[in-house]
């Protein structure tokens, strides 16, 4: 079975991957743990990692599902046919996530178009581009999905590299 990406209405992602898990379709949407501010408190909230997109695991011809959940908008198309993620690449997402804390990262030192390789972890050799730095965020290019993700990382994980 082939990993889907799928597009939701905004701010849905949650509110469509338990409705699918519920139905007995294999989802993932990675969540990412972000400090907010309201105007009398600081909260830690989830907040899903690609905004209006969320993975299914599926068969071809059960792709049809999906739309009797309320929010799911399209499948990602590439190319003209429907995205296809590798189990591999969702698996170090899953670990990625769980591994690292996401609130320390020194981003001095990245510029754009940077080529970057990351040292360790469950994305250990992975390559990137920077996209941009800004505060303590590294913005990297992730290719294979066609996404710009923003990132927190410790700056002694990530090594620049001649060409990516």
């Amino acid at each position: 079975m082939n990993w889907y990406v799928i597009y939701t209405k905004s701010r849905y992602e949650k509110a469509v991957a338990e409705k699918l898990a519920s139905s007995g379709i294999e989802v993932y949407c990675p969540l990412l743990k972000t400090k907010k501010q309201w105007s009398d408190r600081w909260k830690w909230v989830e907040e899903p990692l690609f905004k209006s997109y969320c993975f299914v695991q599926i068969e071809d011809k059960e792709r049809d599902k999906v739309f009797s959940v309320p929010g799911v908008v399209r499948y990602l198309y590439h190319c003209g046919k429907p995205a296809i993620v590798r189990t591999c690449e969702i698996e170090l997402l899953k670990n990625w996530l769980c591994e690292y804390s996401h609130d320390s990262m020194e981003s001095s030192g990245f510029h754009a178009n940077d080529k970057v390789k990351l040292r360790s972890g469950a994305l250990m050799d992975c390559k990137a581009e920077v996209v941009s730095s800004s505060g303590n965020y590294i913005f990297l290019f992730l290719y294979s999905l066609g996404v710009q993700i923003k990132v927190d990382l410790r700056k002694n994980i990530v090594e620049k590299i001649s060409a990516c």
